[in-house]
């Protein structure tokens, strides 16, 4: 694996460890500081702009229910200043209301597209799509 792919890789978890700790700061490092980023949550429209983009992780993270993710099928590809990283999502979670030791799960297919920026690798575009149960 090449120092690329790595470095790539290891702002692609931080992306993650953010959501989960519903840390709005990280959140904020790991993304491109520019007007052309993008965000698409599962289910939802396409947000564009950095303002925007932050906002909608400010709403998802102000009362945050338990949320963990296993990413699994992580593939990374480095093309210049560029990089994609696919996975699929297979989340965790309970809300406030939710009884103890009872979760709800899901699983989403996401595309992590970064760029290199003169602080380092930075997420430009997200995009997750909910992976529906019994697809063949």
């Amino acid at each position: 694996m090449s120092d690329e792919v790595e470095a790539v890789l290891a702002v692609h978890a931080e992306f993650y460890a953010a959501f989960e700790r519903a840390d709005f700061d990280a959140m904020g490092r790991v993304w491109a500081d520019d007007a052309g980023v993008v965000c698409v949550h599962p289910g939802a429209e396409p947000i564009r702009g950095r303002s925007a983009v932050m906002r909608s992780w400010l709403a998802l993270m102000a009362d945050p229910p338990y949320i963990q993710f296993f990413l699994t099928d992580v593939q990374a590809a480095v093309t210049g200043d560029v990089a994609s990283v696919t996975c699929r999502e297979n989340v965790l979670s309970a809300g406030a209301d939710t009884p103890v030791g009872a979760f709800a799960g899901g699983t989403a297919a996401a595309t992590n597209v970064f760029r290199a920026t003169a602080d380092g690798w930075r997420l430009w575009v997200h995009h997750a799509s909910p992976v529906l149960s019994g697809q063949a």
